[in-house]
C-alpha cells in the first residue's frame, strides 16, 4: 500500500472523528475529549507517516 494512501485514510479518519467531536460536545464533553485526543493521534500518525 502506498504512503498516500495510508495518509489520506489517517486524515480521513481524523475527519470523522472531529464530526464525532462536534456532534457530542454539547451532552457528552467528556466523549468529545477523548474523540479529540483520537483525531489529534490520526493527525499525528499522518504527518509522522507522511514524514518517514
Amino acid at each position: 500500500m502506498s504512503k498516500e494512501v495510508v495518509v489520506i485514510g489517517l486524515l480521513a479518519i481524523a475527519g470523522f472523528l472531529v464530526g464525532g467531536v462536534y456532534s457530542t460536545y454539547k451532552t457528552a464533553k467528556v466523549m468529545a475529549v477523548i474523540l479529540g485526543l483520537a483525531a489529534a493521534v490520526a493527525v499525528g500518525g499522518a504527518v509522522v507517516w507522511m514524514a518517514s
